[in-house]
């Protein structure tokens, strides 16, 4: 039972020699600087049409503004009653609409934040108007609510796209895991028509969902089982990167068990296979393990263990289930082979903290155009993943970069596209310059800037 251990990456960390990303000598160079420092979690970076970085933070419970030449900082707005209380909620995404400050009256941002209602905590979607005068966020407006929110796995990455939807990243909210292990895996769940009349949105767990910009169903949006939703694609375990490419292709990020974060190309009606499939439908070191369905014994009774799974918890093997819509990866960060010790050497998983494309050709850093950008939590990395010209399939293997003792958080990319903005984490673990686990962070709730170098 050893090869299909369930190890958590938060737990046991890394060894070295465990990724097989590359990093070599001909790598472009870059000259490292902290912008801003004295940020509480910042979660979404964003370059504003205003020449500044867009910036969320998850316990600060505020939208802020930096100034990208001196690092200087101004509030535009505070959201004191969003939700914080774990490491994963609080104010999260954000999205400035396409026509921000372009005089067409649509100065809105969106942001994606955690609320309580009736005791629960919740996710919601609210949009401000920005007063360019003032500089501040005003008049907010709740475009959606009630979306499932838990202590595991929340999701929360929102974007817009070139077709001026809403595009929303959810997790699974821990179910079959850690201390959420009685609760079922809802990924696979789809709702029936009765629950969109009843706007009951349980759900949209472990969904990448598409929102008219008011909050309503697309009416171009897939019909899944029948049920037109606000769901564009399921069988998601905690997408955290959403980003759009050149011709409109939706990518996502998303955190593996203890194996295969994956890199995705998001497809209408897609089926990406979690709980089922971790990575590639490969049985390579990952098997699903149902705990909830434990029987006789009840999942109440029996000690959640990653590493010991009782004989009445049903186990299913990839290679076992298959499903007409399932989309397996471009790529995985990363798979590990069968016979790995994960007690000893531990998981193989970066935790993709969100997404960046790297569209810049004229002026740009050589051979980086149509690579997807990926900075990682539990290592102190950046990946770049190469695209093939279409972008439907990964070209060779991710490249590690930008290695130092942080947990990063979002990646923001300046237009002539010569600096890389990343903001870091405050708190948690990370695998530092030495490939040792550590929490003692070099940059703590910053971003930091790394320049292009071409001499």
């Amino acid at each position: 039972m050893g090869r299909y251990l369930w190890v958590a990456v938060l737990l046991l960390g890394f060894v070295p020699g465990v990724v097989r990303s590359t990093q070599t000598p001909d790598q472009p160079r870059f000259t490292q600087s902290v912008l801003a420092t004295g940020l509480e979690h910042p979660w979404e970076v964003a370059w504003g049409p205003d020449g500044y970085l867009w910036v969320s933070e998850r316990t600060g419970k505020r939208i802020s503004r930096v100034n990208p030449v001196d690092g200087s900082t101004n509030v535009a707005v505070e959201i004191p009653e969003a939700f914080q209380s774990i490491a994963q909620d609080g104010v999260l995404g954000l999205a400035l609409h396409p026509r921000l400050l372009q005089g067409t009256g649509e100065d809105y941002v969106y942001v994606a934040l955690t609320y309580q209602e009736q005791g629960s905590p919740r996710l919601k979607v609210r949009r401000f108007s920005y007063d360019q005068d003032t500089r501040v966020l005003m008049a907010p407006v709740d475009v959606i609510a009630s979306l499932p929110a838990h202590d595991d796995h929340l999701g929360g990455r929102l974007a817009i796209g070139p077709d001026d939807k809403l595009y929303l990243g959810i997790g699974d909210q821990g179910g079959n895991w850690l201390q959420n292990y009685c609760n079922p895996n809802k990924a696979q769940d789809l709702p029936v028509a009765a629950d969109i009349e009843a706007r009951d949105w349980a759900t949209y767990e472990g969904k990448v969902l598409r929102l008219d910009l008011d909050g309503s169903i697309p009416s171009d949006n897939p019909s899944i089982n029948g049920v037109r939703s606000h769901i564009w694609s399921y069988g998601h375990r905690n997408p955290q990167g959403l980003v759009f490419g050149r011709d409109g292709s939706l990518y996502a990020s998303e955190h593996g068990p203890s194996t295969d974060d994956e890199l995705n190309l998001i497809e209408p009606g897609g089926n990406y296979g979690w709980p089922w499939v971790a990575g590639y439908r490969d049985d390579q070191s990952y098997a699903y393990f149902n705990w909830s369905a434990s029987r006789p014994e009840a999942c109440g009774t029996l000690t959640f263990s990653t590493s010991e799974t009782p004989a009445s918890v049903p186990r299913a093997m990839e290679s076992g289930w298959s499903h007409p819509d399932f989309k397996p990866p471009l790529q995985t960060l990363f798979t590990v082979p069968n016979d790995q010790d994960f007690r000893a050497q531990g998981g193989g998983t970066i935790a993709p903290s969100s997404l960046g494309i790297y569209t810049v050709r004229d002026g740009g850093i050589p051979g980086w155009a149509d690579s997807l950008l990926v900075p990682g939590m539990i290592k102190g990395r950046m990946y770049r993943q190469a695209l093939s010209a279409d972008g439907r399939s990964a070209v060779g293997d991710p490249v590690e970069l930008f290695r130092t003792a942080n947990r990063y958080r979002d990646l923001a990319i300046s237009p002539d596209g010569r600096t890389i903005y990343i903001a870091t984490d405050n708190t948690g673990r990370t695998t530092g310059r030495d490939d040792e686990m550590t929490q003692e962070l070099e940059h703590p709730g910053a971003i930091i800037q790394f320049t292009y170098d071409d001499e």
